[in-house]
């Protein structure tokens, strides 16, 4: 029971600070844009999100790839997964992993089958969601390219609170 409260405290200190951030429906960012972007030549992948992850559902700051599609349910993110964690959640056959093979976006259209993410983690130590790369072809990422992923993520993170700054900044 005590864990159960820990997890719940955890979930909601989590998403108290994703609101903090006043990010969440925006319109797209050029910084951001370049970030998923960097992601996805750097690790050569058709798709790459930087994706926020509120109590219900899954938004994009950035999309790489996913044109046209802004969010999804939470119960459906690969995201949500790797926000539980602090390293990097990579799936080398989505179609060979439990938690995902009979997901709809595994099933059918983006047919995802390789996914790599990173926490995005605040200062106060929050994922708010992650910075990912897919494929439609099971894979794996090198150690240059899990590394690059990491340093993007970081700075994402550093730019969301950044971002935030400036415009408390902006309203004195």
């Amino acid at each position: 029971m005590n864990e159960d409260l820990t997890d719940q405290g955890r979930e909601r200190r989590r998403l108290l600070a994703l609101e903090r951030l006043e990010v969440v429906d925006t319109p797209p960012e050029a910084e951001f844009d370049a970030l998923a972007r960097a992601a996805a030549l750097v690790c050569g992948t058709p798709i790459s999100l930087l994706s926020l992850i509120e109590a219900d559902r899954q938004w994009f700051k950035a999309n790489v790839g996913l044109e046209g599609l802004q969010e999804t349910e939470r119960s459906l993110s690969f995201c949500t997964h790797a926000i539980e964690g602090d390293g990097m959640l990579e799936v080398n056959d989505a179609t060979q992993d439990s938690r995902f093979a009979h997901n709809p976006f595994v099933e059918d259209a983006p047919n995802i089958r390789f996914y790599a993410g990173v926490p995005l983690k605040l200062s106060g130590g929050e994922n708010v969601g992650s910075l990912c790369v897919i494929d439609h072809h099971a894979r794996s990422l090198s150690d240059k390219q899990r590394e690059i992923l990491h340093l993007l993520a970081d700075a994402a993170a550093k730019a969301l609170e950044v971002r935030r700054a400036a415009l408390h900044e902006s309203e004195l």
